[in-house]
């Protein structure tokens, strides 16, 4: 096993929880991205859509390691006469998954303010029987309530909210006994992985075997956060939540190797060298299969027509898509994986 800077690792993760970027709000998130390479001494390019990628030196046959800096969220998609919001998710969200979490709606005018995801009726004290147990569904009975003495939507227009508007939901990070609980760890945990790995690198002056990027990928919960690649990309590997289930291998104290998502297997003789640096390296792995409702930025890669070899791992993570949790031991196991195989 590799040694870990855990507390580099969570205060990283932290910082970047701090910004909201649901997806198609890239600036602050990629400001902040650029603020932790510059912090940590790397160069580095902007997509012209919203993505980093940084150069972590070697020569030749070029790997791209990615983890995506969007979450998933809301939009404003109509002010209703109460003054209340209808929203439309932007990404996996659901909303038995979101109702009674706060939120905050930013304006494209660059306003931010306050509220909270409810149901209509907003109470079961008054809420009839029939009512009481049905899903929740954003089209017909979910709204957002701002924090503002707002009674019309004229009221609400004048605060300057407008359709279009972003909505971010509260990360309510916390940690207990090495337990990490927190929306958006899918993926943001995953992004503080890769510059934990990054600092190593430069900290223990590591030579790498290979040309290697790493890309903090933008528009990934939508489906084309790297459908663009850097010349040379020979090898994609994605880090990325492993859900667990009933049916499911992965567990939070270990790495997912993916063998198969939704879409398509993984490159075969890829995966099998990462499995292979597991296994040298004493990583408490598992092979893991995501169907039917998952895939990574690899698979955009592919699907965009780039001849690359394709394959994902990640910290075992329950609640995907909602409260999510993982344990510290996976991280921990997915660092140990990812610098195994970068020096490989």
């Amino acid at each position: 096993m590799y040694n870990f800077d855990e507390k580099y690792c969570i205060d990283v993760f932290k910082r970047l929880l701090e910004v909201d970027s649901t997806t198609g709000q890239y600036e602050e998130i990629q400001a902040l991205t650029v603020e932790i390479l510059n912090e940590l001494g790397y160069t580095y390019e902007l997509t012209h859509k919203g993505g980093v990628i940084a150069d972590l030196g070697g020569e030749g046959n070029a790997l791209t390691v990615s983890a995506h800096l969007d979450d998933i969220g809301l939009m404003v998609r109509h002010i209703n006469r109460d003054g209340t919001l209808n929203v439309c998710p932007v990404g996996g969200l659901y909303p038995f998954y979101s109702v009674t979490e706060n939120v905050r709606i930013h304006t494209r005018v660059g306003k931010v303010f306050t509220g909270c995801i409810c149901r209509t009726p907003n109470s079961v004290h008054v809420t009839e029987e029939e009512l009481r147990n049905v899903l929740p569904d954003f089209r017909r009975d979910v709204c957002v309530v701002l924090d503002e003495d707002v009674k019309t939507a004229d009221d609400v227009r004048a605060l300057g909210i407008e359709t279009g508007d972003m909505i971010a939901l509260d990360h309510r990070f916390c940690m207990s006994n090495g337990y990490i609980k927190s929306r958006f760890i899918d993926d943001k945990a995953c992004v503080a992985v890769l510059l934990t790995a990054m600092k190593a690198i430069k900290d223990e002056g590591i030579a790498l075997k290979r040309k290697v990027y790493a890309y903090f990928a933008a528009y990934e919960e939508i489906g084309h956060g790297t459908s663009w690649m850097p010349d040379g990309v020979k090898d994609f590997l994605a880090i990325d939540i492993a859900p667990t289930g009933p049916d499911q291998n992965s567990d939070e104290h270990k790495v997912s190797i993916f063998a198969k998502d939704s879409r398509f297997p993984y490159h075969w003789g890829m995966t099998n060298e990462l499995r292979e640096a597991a296994i040298s390296s004493g990583t408490d792995f598992v092979m893991d299969i995501f169907t039917p409702h998952y895939g990574t930025d690899g698979d955009t890669s592919i699907v965009a027509g780039h001849d690359i070899r394709h394959s994902a791992i990640g910290p075992g993570t329950a609640n995907s898509h909602g409260y999510e949790r993982t344990h510290i031991d996976g991280l921990r196991n997915t660092y140990s994986l990812l610098m195994a195989y970068l020096e490989r």
